[in-house]
C-alpha cells in the first residue's frame, strides 16, 4: 500500500495475512518472507512480510480503532494475540529478527544519504521510501523498548540517521494520506513532516 491514499481495511487485510504467516518466517534466515497463499490476497499482491512491518500496521490500526467495525476490532485483537504468541514461544528469534529489520532499514536510509550526494535531484525525488523506512524503524525501536530488550546502540543509530536526515529536508505538511495523520504526532514522527529540499536550496 502506498501510504499516501490509505485504506483502513486494505491495512487490516494485510496486518491478519502477515500474523498468519509469522510461523515459519520468524526462526527462517530471509528478512523479507512472502505473505498469501493463493487467491485474491495472493503473494503477488501483497506486501512483504517483516515483523516490524506488521507492528507498524498494527499500531496504527490500534490508534485509529474508532473507525473499526466491531468484526475489525476482533480482527485486530486476534493479530495482536498472535503477535503475542509468536513472540512468547520464538523470543530470541523475534528479537534478533527486529534488530536485524532495523539495522538493515537504517543502512538503506544510509545510502539514500550518499545518493543525495551523487545527485541531489534524485534525492528530492526518492524521500517517501526512507520516510517508510525510518518509520518501521521507531515502531521497533518501540516494541523492543516494550518487550525490555536492548535499545542503546538503536538508538544512537537512530540519531546518526536523524541528523543526515534533516540535513536534507525542511519542514512541510504531513507527507501520508489525511487519515492517518491522527496516528502520528509530530513530535516523534517529525520526518512525516517534512520534506527534501530542493537541489537549489540544498544547506552546506
Amino acid at each position: 500500500m502506498s501510504e499516501t491514499i490509505y485504506d483502513l481495511a486494505q491495512d487490516l487485510r494485510e496486518a491478519q495475512a502477515m500474523a498468519n504467516a509469522l510461523v515459519p518466517y520468524v526462526h527462517e534466515d530471509a528478512l523479507y518472507g512472502k505473505v498469501g497463499g493463493g487467491g485474491l490476497f495472493s503473494a503477488s499482491v501483497m506486501p512483504s512480510l517483516t515483523i516490524g512491518a506488521l507492528l507498524m500496521r498494527v499500531r496504527r490500526l490500534r490508534a485509529l480503532d474508532d473507525q473499526l467495525s466491531e468484526p475489525e476490532r476482533g480482527t485486530l485483537s486476534a493479530v495482536e494475540a498472535q503477535i503475542e504468541n509468536v513472540r512468547r514461544e520464538w523470543t530470541l528469534h523475534f528479537s534478533e529478527k527486529l534488530v536485524k529489520e532495523a539495522n538493515s532499514r537504517l543502512r538503506a536510509i544510509e545510502q539514500y544519504f550518499k545518493e543525495c550526494e551523487d545527485d541531489p535531484r534524485l534525492c528530492a525525488g526518492a524521500y517517501l521510501p526512507e520516510a517508510l523506512r525510518r518509520t518501521i524503524v521507531q515502531e521497533i525501536a518501540a516494541a523492543l523498548a516494550r518487550y525490555e530488550l536492548p535499545v542503546t546502540d538503536l538508538h544512537r543509530s537512530m540519531h546518526q540517521v536523524d541528523g543526515k536526515l534533516r540535513r536534507y529536508t525542511e519542514p512541510s505538511a504531513f507527507i501520508w494520506a489525511a487519515a492517518l495523520q491522527p496516528a502520528y504526532p509530530n513530535p516523534p514522527f517529525w520526518w512525516l513532516y517534512a520534506k527534501p529540499l530542493q537541489p537549489a536550496d540544498k544547506r552546506a
